[in-house]
């Protein structure tokens, strides 16, 4: 069982300060460079599927999410507004959430049905503020990454978007490794803040409802763990101490676009509302870092991992040419790293780099011969191949985003 605290403290992933304060992690060049190929692997993923993607502001005026009804429903787990001015009107907030941005940005250009449906996806930073007590590594955080989509559609495509948005969040999950505990259909309770709209609600539990079975998965629901203006889908997963969280998730939303307004022009000419899928595949990058952390104990697949390839001279005569070879590594886009033997013997370097997918020894006989033997983590020896026939494997390995070694 590992903890992604110790261990990602411990690999130099990253860190927290009392000076940057609580919540707020920085994250060191190894863990950047996870969270950069997680990052870059969802939007090549989410570009595939049909969506665009856009850039918002973190702040907006008070008023923006008076609209949206994250004032009302929400605001104790907002920071408090920033005052610009004298009134209310000047009033900014950190955001909570993207989806009243991405509803102006809907609202801000005519649209057809032949657009529809639009697919609206952007990594951006929201805030939370959440207790000190309940702060923990990267599980609970108050700065947050999130990979978000907001997707606007007609009544009859919600169910295509929704299974799309499922069959996406399994594609990216078989690519980590991660395997969900359980799906949830998390409806409202009694005595929580929800929009009072009964037959909204009814509406979109129905359409999920219908997905859920279509597709064959198993659930459970889960009373009053909605969002504030609808039903979502969460796929949950389970930490080393066994504690659930919510990775991803998927919902139906009615009460947005008549907040704001938001139209699209049908074939008949007229003025029609769209319905709001809000999407997350990996939801918060923070969470989905710390899950991925405990998954492998830091052995992340190639496609992730820090160091790609440990490059091992076995002595110093050999620098030269490992270091031409990282530089090699380096132009096929590989993050390669040199372990000389000033960093102590062979075996040692071995054991340092254990969790790097991918080992070679050069000795006299690899240089001469532009060879390389790869050893995978897993301690299996391959045989040894020409150095361009070796680098090209691990490139196709890494670009298949796979969890397979080799």
């Amino acid at each position: 069982m590992f903890d992604h605290r110790k261990l990602g403290r411990e690999l130099g992933l990253f860190d927290t300060d009392p000076l940057i304060g609580s919540g707020l992690p920085f994250w060191l060049p190894d863990g950047a460079a996870v969270r950069q190929s997680l990052e870059d692997f969802v939007r090549a993923l989410e570009r595939r599927a049909g969506y665009r993607h856009v850039h918002s502001p973190v702040l907006g005026k008070r008023e923006l999410y008076e609209l949206s009804g994250h004032w009302a429903h929400y605001r104790d787990d907002m920071f408090p507004p920033l005052s610009m001015g004298d009134s209310d009107d000047d009033q900014l907030v950190l955001r909570p959430s993207l989806c009243p941005h991405h509803a102006v940005m809907f609202r801000s250009r005519a649209h057809s049905y032949r657009e529809l449906p639009l697919r609206m996806a952007e990594l951006g930073d929201m805030y939370r503020s959440e207790r000190s007590g309940v702060l923990g590594g990267l599980t609970r955080v108050r700065a947050i990454r999130l990979n978000d989509a907001h997707i606007f559609c007609t009544l009859d495509q919600v169910a295509g978007e929704v299974r799309g948005a499922l069959e996406l969040i399994a594609v990216a999950y078989r690519a980590m490794g991660i395997v969900p505990s359980r799906y949830r259909l998390s409806l409202p309770g009694p005595g929580g803040k929800y929009v009072a709209r009964p037959e909204l609600w009814e509406r979109a539990t129905a359409l999920l409802v219908e997905v859920l079975d279509g597709l064959g998965v198993p659930y459970e629901e889960g009373v009053g763990e909605a969002a504030f203006y609808g039903p979502k889908i969460d796929v949950q997963v389970v930490d080393g101490a066994g504690r659930e969280s919510t990775l991803s998730t998927v919902q139906v939303d009615f009460h947005q676009p008549e907040q704001f307004d938001l139209h699209y022009i049908g074939p008949d000419g007229a003025r029609h509302r769209p319905v709001m899928v809000h999407r997350a595949i990996v939801g918060s990058v923070e969470r989905a870092v710390a899950q991925l952390i405990e998954q492998h104990g830091g052995a992340f697949p190639a496609w992730l991992a820090p160091v790609q390839l440990a490059v091992l001279p076995l002595g110093e005569e050999q620098d030269g040419a490992a270091r031409e070879l990282a530089a090699r590594c380096l132009e096929l886009d590989l993050r390669a790293e040199v372990l000389g033997a000033d960093r102590g013997s062979l075996g040692a370097r071995v054991r340092e780099a254990r969790l790097a997918p991918y080992q070679v020894v050069l000795g006299p006989r690899e240089v001469a011969d532009g060879t390389l033997g790869v050893r995978l983590r897993d301690g299996r020896r391959l045989d040894p191949l020409p150095a361009g026939e070796v680098l090209a494997r691990i490139e196709r390995q890494v670009r298949a985003h796979t969890v397979e070694p080799w």
